[in-house]
C-alpha cells in the first residue's frame, strides 16, 4: 500500500531570503553571507519519501517509549502493529490509547516472532539495549533502540556485528543528531567561522524531581504486576525493588545514569558537529548533592575528555557537566570554542559570536613595559608605533548571528523519518550502530572512571578500551 497524500510534505518558510547550503542530515538553506540580518531563521523543505507501509512493534512502553511512538506514527505509512512492556498498567494503557485488539504482550521474543512486524522501536531499561537489538536483527526487524545503543562497553561490537550479520537498518535513538541546528553548526564550524577549534564545554542540567527521574510509580506495583522475575533476568538476582523497575536509570544495575542518559546527547551532538570518532582519554567525577532517595548513581557529574589531533579535526579538550538541582532552572548548551569565536548550540538554536586577536602583539596597559626607565618605555613606544599600524593593533569586529529554527520543528520528528526513509530506499541512517557505539562507548566510560576513580583510556578508531 502506499500514501501519496500531500501532508507527506513538511515545509517551513524562512522570514528573511535564503541561498541555498550543503547539510548532513536533511535539507537546509540559510541566509546569503550578502545578508545584514543578525537573527536568521533556519529554512526548511524537507520530502518525506512514502513507500509500501511499514508495521511498527514497539518494547517498552515508558515514558521515553510513549514519545517515541507518539512521534513515528507521524510519519505517513507507519501503523502500530503490537506493544511488549512488563507492567501491566502500560498495557492497558496502550489498549486505551490505541485500541481494545491492539496485540500486547509482556514477552519481546513473542512480539519478534509475529510476521506482520517489519521493524521495533526498542525504548526498554539499559541492561536489555543490546540483547532485545540482537534478538530484533536476528529475527528479520529493523530496528530503532533508544540511547544509549549498550549498557556496557563490551557489547558495542556485537551489536554492531549482527547489524551487519542481518543487514536491517540499524538507527539508534540520539534524535538530535537529525537537528537542522546541528547541522548549520557543523556547516559553519567546517567554514572556519569561529576559527581552528580548541575546546567544548556541553552541559545538560535539571532542577526538578521528574527530571531527576522521580516518576511517579503506580499503586498496583509489584512482582506480579511488573513480572520482575522477567526484567531481571539479565542481571544479578534481585528482590522486588519498584524504584528499580520505574526509576531504573538511577541504579547501576539496570541503567546507566547521567552519563547513558544525558553525557550521551551532548557527545552524540558534538560528534556530528566535528566529525569526530571520540576521544582518547576520559575522566570524570561527581557526587550525591540532593537526590538521596537509594539511588547509587550521583545526581551531579562532570567528565573532561582529551580529543586527538587526526583528519577530522585539531584536538580539542571537552568538558560534560550534568547538575539535577541547578539553581539555574535548567540548561541544555554545547559551546564550541575556536580561536576566533564562539558556537553556542542550545537545542535546535545557535548563537555565533566573533572575538579576533589583533595582528599586533600586545603592549602596554597591563605590561611589564611600565616597569622599566622611562626613557627605555618611550624609545620602545616609537619602535612599537613604527612597526604596526593603528589597523594591525586594532581588533576587528564581526557581528554576532543568531539562527532559529522555524516554529513547530521538530528534530524528533526528523530522526524517525530518517530511520524509516532509510528503510524505504535502502539510504544510510544518520546513527548507525557505529556512530551509536562511538557516543555511548565514552559516555559509560565516565561510569567506569567514576566508580574506579581512574582516567580510561581509549581507541576511538578501534573502538576499544586500551
Amino acid at each position: 500500500m502506499r500514501n501519496d497524500n500531500s501532508a507527506s510534505r513538511r515545509r517551513f518558510l524562512q522570514q528573511i531570503g535564503a541561498t541555498s547550503m550543503l547539510a548532513a542530515a536533511a535539507p537546509l538553506q540559510s541566509l546569503s553571507a550578502k545578508e545584514k540580518a543578525e537573527e536568521r531563521v533556519l529554512r526548511y523543505d524537507r520530502k518525506i519519501s512514502t513507500g509500501d507501509t511499514i508495521r511498527l512493534g514497539v518494547i517498552g512502553f515508558g515514558v521515553q517509549g510513549h514519545i517515541d511512538l507518539e512521534t513515528a506514527l507521524k510519519v505517513p505509512g507507519v501503523q502500530l502493529a503490537g506493544i511488549c512492556d512488563l507492567y501491566t498498567g502500560r498495557l492497558e494503557n496502550a489498549k486505551e490509547m490505541y485500541g481494545k485488539d491492539l496485540y500486547t504482550t509482556r514477552n519481546y521474543k513473542d512480539l519478534l516472532d509475529r510476521p506482520d512486524i517489519d521493524a521495533v522501536l526498542i525504548a526498554s531499561t539499559d541492561v536489555w539495549h543490546a540483547r532485545m537489538t540482537i534478538d530484533a536483527l536476528a529475527k528479520g526487524k529493523h530496528v530503532y533502540i533508544e540511547k544509549p545503543m549498550v549498557y556496557k562497553i563490551n557489547e558495542g561490537p556485537q551489536v554492531i556485528e549482527a547489524q551487519k550479520k542481518y543487514n536491517k537498518v540499524l538507527q539508534v535513538g540520539s534524535q538530535r543528531v537529525s537537528s537542522i541546528g546541528l547541522a548549520k553548526a557543523k556547516e559553519l564550524l567546517a567554514a572556519g567561522e569561529i576559527g581552528k577549534l580548541n575546546m567544548v564545554n556541553a552541559v545538560y542540567d535539571r532542577q526538578s524531581s521528574i527530571g531527576a527521574w522521580e516518576y511517579t510509580i503506580p499503586k498496583d506495583a509489584d512482582a506480579s504486576t511488573t513480572d520482575w522475575e522477567r526484567f531481571i533476568e539479565v542481571t544479578d538476582k534481585m528482590t522486588f525493588d519498584a524504584k528499580k523497575f520505574f526509576w531504573w536509570r538511577a541504579f547501576k544495575q539496570v541503567g546507566t545514569g547521567v552519563a547513558g542518559d544525558l553525557f550521551i546527547h551532548l557527545l552524540s551532538g558534538t560528534h556530528l558537529i566535528t566529525n569526530s570518532l571520540g576521544p582518547e582519554s576520559i575522566y570524570s567525577t561527581g557526587q550525591f548533592s540532593h537526590w538521596k532517595d537509594g539511588r547509587d548513581m550521583p545526581d551531579v557529574m562532570a567528565g573532561v575528555m582529551q580529543y586527538p589531533d587526526c583528519p577530522e579535526h585539531p584536538a580539542f579538550q571537552m568538558t560534560l557537566q550534568v547538575n539535577f538541582i541547578s539553581g539555574t532552572g535548567g540548561q541544555q548548551i554545547i559551546r564550541l570554542i575556536g580561536s576566533e569565536g564562539t558556537i553556542d548550540v542550545n537545542g535546535n538554536n545557535l548563537t555565533v559570536k566573533h572575538s579576533y586577536m589583533p595582528e599586533a602583539p600586545g603592549f602596554g596597559g597591563y605590561d611589564s613595559v611600565f616597569t622599566f626607565p622611562k626613557a627605555m618605555q618611550e624609545e620602545m613606544q616609537r619602535e612599537y608605533e613604527a612597526k604596526w599600524t593603528p589597523e594591525q593593533r586594532r581588533r576587528r569586529t564581526k557581528p554576532d548571528i543568531t539562527f532559529a529554527a522555524p516554529k513547530g520543528y521538530s528534530e524528533h520528528l526528523d530522526h524517525f523519518t530518517n530511520f524509516f526513509d532509510a528503510i524505504r530506499t535502502g539510504k544510510p541512517v544518520v546513527e548507525d550502530a557505529t556512530f551509536g557505539f562511538r557516543a555511548a562507548a565514552p559516555s559509560l566510560a565516565c561510569n567506569e572512571s567514576y566508580f574506579k576513580k581512574k582516567i580510561i583510556n581509549w581507541d576511538p578508531v578501534n573502538m576499544k578500551l586500551k
